[in-house]
């Protein structure tokens, strides 16, 4: 049942190219094998047979063989381990000569002798051969048939362009001649355009022959002229001839005056030449003292903006100094002025303590006098008496700081005056000082001042002279 579904299977199925079916046992049953043949036979898509282990006998064999002789796609078909025997092997040589397609065929362990053996592989080989044979003649093939395409859609694009080539020979003969018309109609029209024009020259030349003949008349009546002319023009010439001897005398005349008049002007023209040699030297010497004058100037220009730049140095390093000064001193004014706050903050403490002190003192007497009325008469004296004394000692003591406080003060007061004054002093010292500088500075400035001016006025003074030379030069040279 096995082997009659497969024969179908393959009588019906056109994809499948390997099939396996080895241990099958196929040829145990005759009739389902020889299904499978015809399916075989008929199939032309299976391309690999593998049969092995299958229990075929002769007969399958003899079936196999026909089978192959009808089929067209099997490449390799694999019957090792069989019982093909040599009936079965001569069958399937015999199948070989009509199988052209089949390339490997095995029969190992099947009992077939060797020389059928051997004569199945040269029918194999050959297969081969043939098969490659056939692969390069259907390669070549293809690329012949690819070629001819290639050479037919060349041709036909050749053909197309002939044609397009043809139109358009047909165009420009079309459009030639319609060219070539008008232009025997343009001929045609110059031709009769020509025509006209020699019938109107050949007026123009009748009319030129009569005037021709008029022109011959006037020549004749010219000649006479002419002759009368000549001779008029003979009797100018004797009298030119005459006239021209005169001029010559003349010109000789004025040749020898115009002589002396150059050797004179030669001698005055030497006369000047050595008078503008003279004035370019006395040019050239202003122009060196006007050039020294310019770097005596530039000089001295430098030189005064050196002393103004020193001076005004000198003026900051003092302006920097009295600062420096003014400060020193204002920093010792106000440090013996903290010295004196301090000193007074000591005192006052001072006077605050005795104070308390005597309020103390004072309260132990309001005390004693409370007391009074208990103690008796002689202790109540002399405690009045002690109280007393101390604060008599109390008050002389207060007197005393007191008048310390106010000489101290006024100590303070007076050496605070002193150094003020002495401050202002020096402070006004040194603004004299500098403006004594200053006065010097500005002296010399304007003296520099002056002095530029001096040597700018004389500058112009030597400018104006070398421009006069020039002039005179340049007068003296025309």
């Amino acid at each position: 049942m096995g082997a009659e579904a497969l024969g179908k299977l393959l009588q019906q199925n056109k994809s499948i190219q390997s099939l396996v079916l080895e241990w099958n046992s196929l040829g145990v049953w005759e009739e389902g094998f020889s299904l499978f043949c015809q399916g075989l036979s008929a199939n032309r898509s299976l391309q690999r047979l593998d049969l092995r282990n299958n229990q075929i006998n002769h007969e399958g064999a003899g079936e196999l063989a026909a089978a192959l002789k009808g089929n067209s796609s099997l490449q390799e078909l694999d019957l090792r381990w069989n019982n093909v025997g040599l009936l079965g092997g001569r069958a399937l040589l015999n199948c070989l000569h009509s199988n052209r397609t089949l390339r490997r065929l095995e029969l190992a362990g099947n009992n077939v002798p060797s020389d059928i053996l051997k004569a199945v592989e040269q029918a194999m080989d050959h297969n081969q051969d043939r098969q490659s044979i056939l692969a390069e003649n259907q390669s070549r093939t293809h690329v012949l048939s690819k070629e001819v395409l290639s050479l037919k859609e060349e041709k036909a694009k050749q053909f197309l362009n002939l044609m397009d080539t043809i139109d358009r020979q047909r165009e420009e003969i079309t459009r030639s001649s319609r060219q070539s018309s008008a232009r025997v109609g343009q001929l045609q029209e110059a031709l009769a355009e020509r025509h006209s024009i020699v019938n109107s020259l050949k007026a123009k030349l009748q009319m030129a022959e009569a005037a021709l003949a008029l022109s011959e008349q006037k020549v004749h009546d010219l000649g006479e002229l002419l002759s009368t002319a000549k001779q008029e023009q003979a009797t100018m010439a004797e009298r030119q001839a005459k006239d021209l001897q005169q001029q010559k005398q003349e010109a000789a005349d004025r040749e020898m005056k115009l002589l002396r008049d150059l050797s004179a002007a030669n001698e005055k023209n030497l006369l000047l030449r050595n008078q503008v040699d003279e004035l370019e030297r006395r040019g050239k010497a202003q122009q060196d003292q006007l050039f020294q004058l310019k770097q005596d100037l530039t000089t001295t220009v430098a030189d005064l903006r050196l002393r103004a730049v020193q001076a005004e140095e000198r003026l900051d390093m003092e302006k920097r100094r009295f600062k420096q000064g003014l400060d020193d001193v204002e920093s010792l004014r106000q440090k013996e002025v903290d010295h004196m706050t301090q000193h007074m903050e000591a005192s006052e403490r001072s006077m605050q303590e005795r104070m308390q002190r005597l309020e103390a003192v004072r309260i132990g007497l309001e005390e004693l006098r409370l007391l009074r009325p208990v103690l008796p008469g002689a202790a109540e004296l002399w405690l009045l008496l002690a109280g007393t004394m101390r604060l008599l000692h109390l008050r002389q003591e207060l007197s005393r700081v007191k008048a310390a406080a106010l000489v101290e003060r006024g100590q303070a007061e007076e050496e605070l005056i002193r150094a003020r004054s002495q401050a202002r002093l020096e402070e006004q010292q040194r603004l004299e000082h500098l403006e004594e500088k200053l006065r010097l500075m500005m002296q010399s400035r304007e003296e520099a001042q002056g002095r530029c001016l001096q040597q700018k006025q004389a500058v112009g003074e030597a400018q104006a002279r070398a421009s006069q030379l020039s002039l005179q030069v340049e007068s003296l040279q025309r």
